[in-house]
């Protein structure tokens, strides 16, 4: 099975360990392929994920939904030691810029 309009977040990455690369995806963290190549990774997760959504219908269990189809605020909250916080606060203000410009360019790097 082939899941139509795949929408699903992909990576695939060397294992030192396993002499292999693995494919992976972002949704289902349990879930990982080996292979030999790049392609086989990802081919091989592709139809992992495709065969576990299967199996999640079948059973009534919800599918996650694909990180790229999901909306976003844009805000979200970080918690810094205080420290840290008059630091950037410092460095926000000697650069002219407000503490959510500096904090959004360094989270964007």
């Amino acid at each position: 099975m082939v899941i139509k309009d795949d929408r699903y977040t992909y990576r695939v990455t060397w294992s030192e360990e396993d002499q292999e690369y693995v494919g992976l995806c972002a949704e289902f963290p349990s879930l990982s392929w080996l292979a030999r190549t790049p392609e086989a990774a990802l081919k091989g997760i592709r139809q992992v994920v495709a065969d576990t959504i299967r199996d999640l219908k079948k059973n009534k269990e919800p599918v996650p939904e694909p990180i790229a189809t999901r909306g976003y605020s844009g805000k979200f909250m970080v918690r810094v030691p205080p420290e840290v916080h008059r630091n950037l606060a410092i460095k926000a203000a000697e650069a002219g810029v407000s503490l959510n410009r500096l904090a959004s360019s360094k989270l964007s790097k």
